[in-house]
């Protein structure tokens, strides 16, 4: 588990790669869809943080013209996030969007708090780190993707990601300019579909850069609050200028309450 390469983020604890074991666990192949969450909200009522809040993030380039007079404000640290009002998971483009024609594309804008109760209406959970890991990893050990070593091999893709100049241009040369469904390109060998790229998944675990460090070598979980939870596999937005995690030793994070367009979640038991 993990990475000491030098392509890996020393600020993320990215390593000591170590050996880890795992008990049983089942862990879905894909991300949770518009279509599975819908169903979740019709049934529980349930009201998501950003619902809650009024607003959301959505990166610069699904900002709208008839959209700028909702926008709230702009991330100092990432000025190509954009707060706009009315921004959930039904409408991830803010408002005159919706997911009508996306329920097999994966939920976005949801918070892990919106992830965590999703899950206990579906009689699961959200994996931990370690199993998110061991499952991207396809049954190989030390490899940079869920396929291997080479980001495209011969020549085919084999994740939603940026391509193209960050934050300017994506060419969607992969075929996609935002989220792709949930199946789309080949699974790893444990059938994983979109393990790296397409959106960041929320894992179970508290976040911490001295994971690997103080974690234990079984079953290993963070389990003390740092005010951040742990996400995982990257996202549609990550390029190798900028965000380098559509690796599966990659890690990141947010605030529990945080929502925006490129980040969902799939679910274990």
């Amino acid at each position: 588990m993990g990475s000491d390469g030098s392509e890996g983020y020393r600020a993320d604890g990215e390593g000591p790669q170590r050996r880890v074991t795992l008990g049983a666990f089942s862990i879905a192949a894909c991300t949770v869809t518009n279509a599975e969450f819908e169903a979740f909200v019709r049934d529980t009522g349930h009201v998501t943080d950003a619902e809650r809040s009024g607003w959301s993030f959505i990166f610069q380039d699904f900002v709208r013209e008839e959209l700028k007079n909702r926008i709230k404000g702009i991330s100092s640290e990432a000025p190509w996030w954009v707060a706009v009002a009315g921004a959930c998971w039904s409408r991830p483009e803010g408002p005159g969007s919706d997911v009508s024609d996306r329920g097999d594309h994966p939920v976005t804008q949801v918070s892990w708090h919106d992830a965590n109760a999703y899950c206990r209406w579906s009689g699961t959970r959200l994996p931990t780190e370690a199993e998110w890991e061991l499952a991207a990893r396809g049954g190989l050990e030390g490899k940079t993707y869920p396929w291997g070593d080479e980001l495209l091999p011969d020549g085919h893709h084999r994740c939603n990601i940026w391509q193209g100049e960050f934050p300017t241009h994506d060419s969607g040369c992969d075929g996609y300019t935002g989220t792709a469904p949930v199946n789309a390109y080949e699974p790893n060998d444990h059938g994983l579909y979109n393990a790296v790229g397409n959106v960041w998944e929320w894992c179970e675990d508290w976040f911490s850069p001295n994971y690997h460090q103080v974690t234990r070598a079984a079953d290993p979980r963070y389990v003390i609050p740092t005010g951040r939870r742990a996400m995982r596999g990257g996202s549609f937005l990550c390029h190798h200028s900028y965000c380098n995690r559509y690796r599966v030793a990659a890690r990141s994070s947010n605030t529990p309450e945080s929502t925006m367009n490129h980040c969902g979640f799939r679910v274990a038991v």
